[in-house]
């Protein structure tokens, strides 16, 4: 018997964050649970290229990302929707309890630039170390480094904060997007 666990066992447990990191990427609810799926069938179909002892959920998050940008590419060749008409039918508001102001949050996150929310969201959302983001996306850690700093710093600026810390939010994961405290 092997010392490592079957990847395809722990592959379920990681939906939660890919959907999570799926919505971040796409903004659409609809758009995010099929590039889940499809990066999930990519998973499964090439599972024996899956090193066992490394990071599931790193190889897993590198799927979906390389699927999205696939996707970013394809749609640049297909029909604009300039007045989102279109978008607006499709997508959905968020769910949240009502007691957060995610408006202006969600308002300054989409204006960054799609490597600025890659990097807040592996760093700062889903936990990664630099090192597993910068593995992830492909580039140097200093690199994703100055994409989270310069996020962040663009997060504050956008929503008038002085101090990203004093954020009065109960959402965790937003919180820890923007301070880069763990998630507790």
């Amino acid at each position: 018997m092997s010392e490592h666990p079957d990847p395809r066992d722990e592959l379920v447990s990681h939906l939660p964050a890919m959907r999570a990191f799926a919505l971040s990427l796409t903004r659409n609810a609809a758009t995010a649970d099929d590039l889940v799926q499809d990066a999930v069938v990519k998973a499964w179909g090439n599972i024996d290229k899956f090193e066992p002892g490394t990071n599931l959920r790193a190889w897993l998050f590198t799927i979906l990302r390389n699927t999205y940008y696939s996707l970013h590419r394809k749609r640049r060749r297909e029909v604009e929707d300039p007045d989102g008409v279109m978008a607006g039918h499709l997508s959905e508001k968020p769910h949240h309890d009502g007691r957060l102001a995610m408006g202006d949050f969600q308002v300054a996150f989409a204006k960054l630039p799609d490597e600025q929310r890659e990097a807040l969201i592996l760093v700062g959302a889903e936990g990664f170390s630099y090192e597993e983001a910068a593995a992830t996306c492909g580039c140097a850690v200093g690199t994703i480094k100055s994409r989270v700093n310069r996020a962040r710093a663009r997060l504050a600026e956008l929503m008038h904060l002085e101090d990203p810390s004093d954020l009065e939010m109960t959402d965790r994961t937003t919180l820890a997007a923007l301070t880069g405290k763990p998630l507790a």
